[in-house]
């Protein structure tokens, strides 16, 4: 089974916001607004986890998860559904929980909570999420165990953004904090911009086809893993 989340969902803005957050933690993202298409899908090819939304058009989010729990494919009847609605009532949370669902999630909701939400499900059945690690006393940055090769300067930029995922920092407030610790790094405010451009590289590298570091037009940079 693949790193692969899909989203079912029929209203597109929505599905493309979660598809991106999912990507940027690192999972392939498909999206489906259709319930009836999303079944035929899932049963051709199994992913890691749905989302799922409750209303939905051709087959509805609860009939879609009973329909999935009562599948003689094991992998499929076991697949772990992440159920969104809009519907706030108590008796629609307690039917999507007794339709199978393992988490539940109202609308409007945070796609960096859902992302979270996620992994822990996720982590719970065994398939750790893509991790970059932080040690601060070695001052060392590693993925998935595996430490990067980083020049002081890029440490602490990667520190300061993978610390506070979410956060936008402009080059000035990343100048800053990457001399913290080593106030004798030499780096100018335009450089910046050439230790972000190796340090995606080196990302890549580590976590292909993720884009950790987001460019936040007029403003800065971004972490979003």
């Amino acid at each position: 089974m693949s790193d692969r989340i899909v989203i079912v969902e029929d209203e597109p803005e929505l599905a493309a916001l979660v598809a991106d957050y999912a990507r940027a933690a690192g999972y392939t993202a498909d999206v489906c607004g259709d319930g009836a298409a999303a079944l035929e899908a899932l049963r051709r090819d199994q992913p890691a986890l749905v989302v799922l939304d409750l209303m939905l058009p051709g087959l509805d989010g609860l009939s879609l998860c009973r329909a999935l729990r009562a599948d003689a494919n094991p992998l499929l009847a076991g697949l772990p559904v992440v159920m969104v609605t809009a519907r706030v009532e108590e008796i629609d949370r307690l039917l999507g929980l007794e339709a199978g669902a393992d988490d539940y999630l109202c609308k409007p909701f945070s796609p960096r909570e859902l992302v979270a939400r996620i992994k822990a499900i996720l982590r719970r059945a065994g398939r750790p999420a893509p991790v970059v690690a932080v040690d601060t006393l070695a001052r060392r940055i590693a993925v998935h165990g595996k430490p990067l090769d980083l020049t002081p300067t890029e440490y602490g930029i990667l520190a300061a953004l993978a610390r506070r995922p979410g956060q936008v920092f402009s080059r000035a407030q990343l100048l800053d904090l990457a001399r913290e610790g080593n106030a004798s790094l030499d780096v100018t405010d335009r450089a910046i911009d050439t230790h972000v451009k190796n340090l995606r590289r080196k990302l890549d590298a580590a976590l292909p086809g993720v884009d950790a570091i987001r460019s936040i037009y007029g403003l800065g940079y971004r972490f979003d893993l």
